[in-house]
């Protein structure tokens, strides 16, 4: 498949962090994006380029829209665990790909999903998505990411990072995850909307090395110029937290991951795939300090929790 020619690319979930950051790449690359969307025009993420349908993933008739004229799609769930839900999404995406001809579409799972099923609505709900799709009979490639560095860019973590020398994350320390950036997931997802022969293919993206928690820490502390370690936060904590802002129901779908790999299941779930994926992508995912060092740290300074706020929980 030859990525000369512009793709006009439906991608779902571009007003989001994942989508937003695969719908900026294509459109530095010059090809057409389109995304729905339920919020008004004041409230839309800076997307330049996009063009933007309004509607909702829940109806049918809006996806028909978004799809129409569509060459491939880059499509990433919303933060919602329930079964049927989501199976209805993946079926009116589906119907929709496949009436406008898409020669390719690409899911990305938001997450590693384990071989064997799962009490876990995170890892069953998009297992459910994939399989609707591969069923279907649209041209499907799979990524399947671990965690993102961006995820440690926020207000939970940025200030006891800068200010206390803290890294806080609901992973047990010991626990080898191969981290990747927003930025390194829409590479791969580019290669995989663009690459030949990747049809019927799953991969396990992911950075290019499989970090402990000390690890992480100390690429930070690299990154940063200043000495951090790492704290292991206990996942009912971080879902208390995370409940604040998303709603109890998305927090605990979010959170039965992290609950998922503290009980020890799957302990290598996270990990790297020996540069499987990168080499059949032909990507290379950047250093964790080359991502730190292009944060701008300075916005959490001065804002941080005490140390032993983040310590103890």
């Amino acid at each position: 498949m030859s990525s000369q020619n512009p793709m006009r690319v439906a991608v779902v979930g571009a007003t989001g962090f994942q989508g937003g950051a695969v719908a900026r790449l294509l459109a530095e690359r010059q090809h057409r994006v389109r995304t729905l969307t339920r919020r008004p025009d004041g409230d839309r993420p800076p997307l330049p380029g996009a063009e933007f349908v309004a509607g909702e993933l829940g109806s049918p008739a809006d996806v028909r829209r978004l799809f129409e004229g569509a060459t491939h799609a880059f499509v990433t769930m919303p933060l919602v665990f329930d079964a049927e839900r989501v199976r209805g999404f993946a079926r009116s995406i589906a119907r929709a790909a496949l009436d406008a001809g898409v020669e390719r579409l690409v899911f990305n799972a938001n997450t590693r999903v384990p071989p064997l099923s799962t009490s876990v609505a995170a890892f069953e709900t998009r297992r459910a998505a994939e399989g609707v799709l591969r069923r279907s009979g649209v041209p499907l490639v799979v990524v399947r990411p671990p965690v993102y560095l961006d995820n440690l860019f926020s207000p939970w973590n940025g200030p006891d990072l800068v200010n206390g020398g803290v890294l806080a994350y609901p992973l047990p320390a010991a626990t080898p995850v191969a981290w990747i950036s927003h930025r390194d997931l829409a590479r791969a997802a580019y290669a995989a909307l663009t690459g030949e022969g990747l049809e019927g293919r799953t991969f396990d993206i992911g950075g290019a090395l499989s970090l402990t928690g000390p690890d992480l820490a100390a690429a930070f502390g690299r990154g940063l110029g200043r000495a951090v370690r790492y704290v292991p936060l206990r996942p009912e904590v971080f879902e208390r937290s995370l409940a604040g802002l998303l709603g109890p129901e998305t927090a605990a779908g979010v959170a039965g991951i992290y609950h998922h790999l503290a009980a020890g299941g799957d302990p290598l779930l996270l990990a790297g795939d020996d540069g499987v994926s990168a080499e059949a992508l032909a990507v290379e995912p950047a250093p964790v300090e080359e991502w730190v060092t292009r944060q701008p740290w300075q916005v959490w300074a001065g804002d941080s929790d005490t140390e032993e706020q983040a310590a103890s929980s």
